[in-house]
């Protein structure tokens, strides 16, 4: 793909190249877009929606006068931001953003890189936590896919030379739209600039009118009003406008550079800090360039995706597969893309994971697949482009094989992909009433897509496309063999030879060359190009003594008969050639486990206080840590068992730690709840005299007791799946314990 770190995960259709320098992909701007990005703390509103929420202003990347100036961090404030009104918790209570960012900045979830040099926008590391975490997901990732359906895993490198990517079209085609104010100098992304700007024209007509902020609003601070450029007007619009502003907005995404320059004139769209329109869009290839080898002579780039090694060794991967169709590779690598506005956290970052899938199809037969009916029953939530275009975001609830049935998925093998990424998102717990699968309209469709959809989820940030499922047709294998000529293609022998009756031209080389001289290769083409009918015509024409071709960059150019014959041939076929397609399923692991986080995050309160403690219910298949142990007293006696219970968790794959710090066992369950470890191990004074142990469950606070060997095979069954903590509840002996439940608030 795609992926998954542009707003997009695709190429945007009829980029200007030649507003592309020769030497370099990279137009004059984008060393001053790339060089400092201010980090903000504010996530990026990537909403497909008609979304009437005011979104700030869009903040400048970086100074195009200036581009060496120093980063500079946001200040914190004391001051505790809003709540936002659009995205809820788990337990549907609103989303403090600012919360669950500070819990996952001080748990070491993910933390700025270089930070304490002022940090780099776009760029973060993951720490102990959000490692396991990602892994848990690939790994599942894994099982689901990879050892599921067969496929066949590869691990291509990181660089790529120029070649390669200008031949797929990543050099000329694989860009975002930008402008810049002519007075300050301040580099925007076009199509958030136009989208920002109409919502909070929206926002503001909402407010003359006496109506309620939309949902996603965010609410200023008094005490940092003189700071927020684009303040929000309270401006009451004709309802034609509201309506036109609506529909633009529907569609945002389906809009090229030309039709974004001309909504800004059309709407008079202002950068508030100056009060100056930008100049008009131009294209801003997001590739990181570099030099291979010392002597710079091959340039190359940092790959921003990892589906083209994939296809380069498809003839390989079909061999290793002894020739059999289809198939499908996987590939799991990080890929790059220069963003011009990372500003959404984990969501727009410019390194980030992959995991790509290349389902090899044979293009006859309509792409069916012979495991389609095991998913035909799936439901999902469907945002078809017909929708959009009309203006409107209502989803509609289908079954994938309706879908299929009713064209509004283009065939099985497609279909299959989409139901099988749905059950993937809900096996990792994902919320399903916060996701939905958007089809691309025209101009966001990738050069080589003939249909393609988005797994989009719903944060704080709007609807977030996390996994896009392309069919790529057969673009890929076919310019890359056009361009070396490699045989990137199939060959089936046939049960049944199959006789073949067409009109052939033969060509008389020794004669055709020195007539047309420089002109033969296009006249040859002109020929090669010619259907089955104009060669039915142009044979007759050869009769009389010629005919007329048209040579591509030549023009007409006339063939007599002795230069070709042109015959109506049979011929026998034992081997059937064919380019296959390719259906390709790409998923962005960090926007995934970002989303995995607010779908997962509530809080619930101290009793009789106003103290409200984070938690993260992950499934246990994905949790970072599966089982925090804790000894109730540090006593020399409790050491020997502790270590124990760690060493059979250990022996048994489960992730386990402990916590023998002298905070009590209601905080210390507490900071673990934050870290979204789903069991206790607690080991008390009883333990030590029989040799049993309770199990506390992390969302509910109950706990049962048994053995250490019942309950370390509950953990397991737990973890596996295989039980539920309904189960256990009605198979083991509840604990009482002093501690009164904590309300959920």
């Amino acid at each position: 793909m795609r992926p998954f770190a542009t707003a997009r995960f695709c190429f945007q259709a009829g980029l200007a190249s030649s507003r592309l320098s020769r030497k370099s992909p990279f137009p004059a701007y984008s060393l001053a877009a790339s060089s400092i990005a201010a980090p903000t703390t504010t996530a990026s509103t990537a909403a497909r929606t008609v979304r009437t929420a005011a979104a700030p202003y869009t903040r400048p990347i970086a100074n195009y006068k200036n581009p060496k100036k120093k980063i500079i961090p946001i200040p914190k404030t004391k001051n505790k931001p809003a709540m936002s009104s659009s995205a809820t918790t788990l337990k549907g209570q609103p989303l403090d953003k600012a919360a669950l960012d500070s819990l996952l900045r001080r748990r070491l979830f993910y933390t700025p890189s270089f930070e304490i040099y002022g940090g780099v926008s776009g760029l973060y590391d993951y720490g102990p936590p959000g490692c396991s975490l990602q892994a848990n997901i690939v790994d599942l990732w894994r099982k689901h896919f990879i050892l599921e359906e067969d496929m066949l895993e590869v691990d291509c490198t990181v660089l790529t030379p120029h070649e390669v990517l200008k031949t797929s079209g990543h050099v000329d085609k694989f860009a975002d739209w930008m402008c810049k104010d002519p007075k300050s100098g301040e580099i925007f992304r076009a199509d958030h600039f136009v989208e920002e700007i109409l919502e909070q024209r929206l926002n503001g007509d909402k407010t003359a009118r006496g109506q309620a902020p939309a949902a996603g609003a965010e609410v200023e601070d008094p005490k940092k009003k003189k700071k927020l450029k684009g303040k929000t007007a309270a401006v009451r619009l004709a309802d034609e406008v509201v309506k036109e502003y609506e529909a633009t907005l529907a569609q945002i995404d389906n809009y090229n550079g030309q039709e974004l320059g001309e909504l800004i004139k059309k709407h008079d769209l202002r950068n508030p800090a100056t009060d100056i329109q930008p100049e008009p869009p131009v294209a801003f290839n997001l590739m990181f360039a570099t030099q291979i080898g010392p002597s710079g002579g091959l340039q190359g780039y940092l790959r921003p995706e990892t589906a083209q090694g994939q296809f380069l060794n498809f003839s390989k991967l079909l061999e290793f597969n002894m020739q059999s169709m289809p198939f499908a590779s996987a590939s799991i690598g990080k890929s790059y893309r220069n963003e011009i506005s990372p500003r959404a956290g984990l969501l727009r970052v410019r390194e980030f994971l992959m995991a790509e899938i290349e389902h090899f199809v044979d293009p006859e037969g309509g792409k069916k697949h012979h495991r389609f009916h095991e998913v035909e029953d799936v439901e999902l939530v469907l945002l078809d482009r017909d929708t959009q275009l009309s203006g409107k975001t209502t989803p509609r609830t289908l079954s994938i094989g309706a879908a299929v049935r009713d064209h509004v998925v283009d065939n099985e093998t497609l279909g299959y992909f989409l139901a099988r990424i749905h059950l993937f998102l809900k096996k990792i717990g994902v919320d399903q009433t916060k996701i939905r699968f958007r089809q691309h309209m025209a101009n966001e469709m990738a050069h080589y897509a003939t249909d393609c959809w988005d797994a989009e989820l719903q944060t704080s940030g709007g609807w977030v496309e996390c996994v896009g499922c392309a069919d790529r047709s057969a673009y890929d294998l076919t310019v890359h063999a056009k361009k070396t000529g490699a045989p990137l293609i199939v060959r089936q022998r046939l049960d049944t030879p199959k006789v073949i009756e067409e009109w052939t031209v033969e060509i008389d080389r020794k004669k055709f060359g020195p007539h047309f001289k420089k002109d033969a290769r296009a006249v040859e083409a002109g020929l090669v190009a010619l259907d089955q009918k104009a060669l039915e015509a142009a044979a007759a024409k050869l009769k009389a003594g010629s005919f007329t071709v048209e040579a591509p960059g030549v023009g007409p150019a006339e063939v007599t008969g002795n230069l070709v014959k042109i015959e109506f041939t049979k011929r026998t076929e034992n081997v059937r050639e064919f380019t296959p397609n390719v259906i390709e399923p790409s998923f962005g692991i960090g926007r995934i486990l970002y989303s995995l986080l607010e779908h997962n995050y509530w809080s619930r309160g101290a009793e009789g206080g106003d103290e409200a403690r984070g938690v993260i219910s992950f499934s246990p298949a994905v949790a970072p840590t599966k089982v925090l142990i804790v000894p109730i007293s540090s006593k020399d006696e409790f050491k020997p068992i502790v270590r124990e219970l760690s060493q059979k968790l250990r022996g048994l794959g489960v992730a386990s730690r402990v916590d023998d710090s002298t905070a009590s066992i209601g905080k210390r369950y507490s900071r673990n709840d934050e870290l979204g470890t789903p069991f206790g191990l607690t080991v008390d004074f009883q333990t030590v005299a029989d040799g049993s142990v309770t199990l506390r469950e992390r969302d509910s606070t109950k706990q049962v007791r048994a053995s250490q060997s019942v309950i370390l095979e509950t953990i397991q069954a737990l973890v596996k799946g295989t039980k539920t903590w309904a189960d256990i509840q009605a198979e083991l002996p509840a604990f009482e314990q002093q501690e009164v439940e904590i309300p959920v608030r």
